[in-house]
């Protein structure tokens, strides 16, 4: 693969994790404090949608910085390697994650939809829920592809 294509990648990674870092700095404190003042008789419902939001946000960029070790693997010419099998086993994990995380938030965007019209917080949780398992399994496929793509180049080299 050409350096040119991974450096356009790499920056591409970069930028996806800029707009997530403006929305956990300016959006989601705004969304907590929503949720504390629709619900005063729940004390901790600012904390919990903030701890949600936030965890979800932890395991997006560790799979982000797994990318962007994947493409420097492929950089060095080692994208058949047991780290690009790491990497997107980490990924993997990564994605499962944060839809478990907004799947155990549901209740909460549960009860912050119903105090908007329309009720926007139950589609973009499923929203990310559904993206994120895509990505799981795409992560999955892949990581089973590379591994036979290892073991078939390891045959070869011993048969050679």
């Amino acid at each position: 693969m050409k350096r040119g294509t991974t450096l356009f990648l790499k920056m591409a990674v970069i930028l996806m994790g800029i707009p997530v870092l403006a929305f956990c700095i300016f959006v989601v404190p705004r969304i907590g404090s929503f949720a504390g003042e629709s619900y005063p008789a729940i004390a901790y419902m600012k904390s919990l949608v903030l701890l949600d939001m936030y965890a979800a946000a932890i395991p997006f960029y560790i799979a982000l910085y797994q990318a962007f070790n994947l493409l420097s693997y492929m950089d060095k010419n080692q994208a058949f390697s047991a780290l690009s099998v790491k990497a997107l086993t980490n990924i993997k994990y990564c994605a499962v994650t944060i839809s478990a995380v907004y799947l155990l938030g549901m209740p909460l965007y549960y009860l912050m939809a119903k105090r908007v019209d329309p009720p926007s917080f139950m589609p973009f949780s499923l929203l990310i829920i559904f993206a994120s398992m895509v990505i799981a399994v795409f992560a999955a496929v892949l990581q089973r592809l590379l591994q036979e793509a290892i073991h078939i180049k390891s045959e070869n080299d011993f048969t050679i």
